[in-house]
């Protein structure tokens, strides 16, 4: 890796050609620099040139103006250009210096800093961006696998419980899959090491275009995946569990003239329903219930099931729909009624825009006889 020194090119970003000109006398003693007049034309430099290591841009610019260029660049998915430093050249424009702030400029330099100022400037915005970069390595080595890029055990648990953290503070779910192939030691001895590597990376690329941005994909043990996906319910994940299963099951793969006999087992675990306090539990859970699933024959899910306690919680509405497309209608059963008049002024608008010909009416009534057939129940 380059030392700050070693800088190839700085962008200085510029109107004025006077400006641009100072700058340059400033810094090419030490710097190669690259000028551009607009933002828009910095923009498509800074994109398509990787040896720029820190801009200089003014905050008044023609075609893209530096704020917004700056928000360009800091909403950028790529770390090479959201961590660029950025150093701003202040106008008098008050307001605009205190948006430059607000989007992550670096620093701010007026156009009259001297040479010594400016180079000083530079120097530490370039210490600091190395330092990063050396937190940021040495970051990566602990939270991704070397060979698959995928978040280690230790980390995606570290990530599991900032969840459970937030559900638990929040009354929100969150919901952990554990899943592997299942007989992967046969597997192994069948058909190689070779063959099962690609199998697992096959695998993994097709989890990874599957998930949310929001969920974390990373190993439990072994071959073993683990996603950990806030704000889901468990049916959601079961169903998904379920799909993926199959998916497997009939894929037609072929090794040496031979179809492979493949499977996968899953295991899903979630809070509130499961009463663990920690990611590390809740991940140990999943982990359970996929080795109980293996040890049934394999090519099944194992989930978590509502306990008789929370029999009575009345499910969100997302929450009882995923129940119900995954098969589990009889937990939404006792709470028809509520979840009925939730989704009554719904049904209305439907009536009134789509004319469906609904007797909302009966509806309505037919809800207050369930509740009153219900509450008789639970006095009974």
């Amino acid at each position: 890796m380059e030392t700050p020194t070693q800088l190839s090119r700085i962008l200085i970003v510029d109107e004025s050609r006077i400006a641009r000109a100072m700058l340059v006398k400033h810094l090419r003693d030490r710097f190669e620099c690259r000028e551009e007049a607009d933002g828009e034309a910095a923009w498509q430099v800074l994109v398509l040139d990787h040896s720029i290591q820190l801009v200089i841009c003014s905050l008044s610019l023609p075609v893209l103006d530096g704020n917004d260029f700056l928000i360009r660049v800091r909403a950028s998915r790529l770390p090479r250009l959201y961590q660029m430093p950025m150093l701003m050249i202040a106008g008098d424009d008050d307001e605009a210096l205190e948006r430059a702030k607000t989007h992550g400029a670096s620093d701010f330099i007026s156009r009259s800093t001297g040479a010594a100022e400016l180079l000083g400037r530079i120097d530490s915005l370039l210490k600091l961006a190395h330092a990063q970069n050396l937190l940021k390595d040495n970051l990566e080595q602990n939270v991704q696998n070397a060979e698959t890029g995928l978040f280690t055990r230790k980390y995606i648990e570290a990530q599991a419980d900032q969840a459970v953290s937030h559900a638990l503070r929040h009354e929100s779910e969150i919901s952990v899959i554990v899943m592997g192939f299942d007989n992967i030691s046969v597997l192994r001895e069948e058909h190689g090491v070779d063959v099962v590597k690609q199998l697992q990376q096959r695998f993994t690329a097709m989890l990874a275009s599957k998930i949310r941005k929001e969920d974390s994909l990373g190993h439990f043990a072994g071959s073993q995946l683990i996603v950990v996906s806030p704000g889901t319910p468990y049916p959601a994940c079961e169903s998904f569990g379920n799909r993926l299963r199959e998916a497997i099951h009939v894929a037609n793969i072929i090794v040496h003239g031979q179809r492979l006999n493949l499977s996968v087992s899953v295991g899903v675990s979630n809070i509130p329903i499961d009463t663990v306090a920690s990611g590390g539990a809740l991940i140990e859970l999943a982990g359970a219930r996929l080795k109980a699933a293996q040890q049934s024959g394999g090519n099944r899910v194992i989930s978590c099931r509502v306990q008789p306690s929370r029999a009575t919680v009345v499910p969100r509405i997302d929450h009882a729909i995923a129940l119900i497309q995954s098969g589990h209608e009889n937990e939404v059963v006792p709470h028809l009624a509520k979840l009925g008049k939730q989704i009554l002024p719904l049904l209305k608008l439907l009536e009134r825009r789509l004319k469906l010909g609904l007797h909302m009416a009966d509806i309505e009534q037919c809800l207050l006889d369930l509740t009153q057939d219900e509450e008789d129940d639970g006095q009974g």
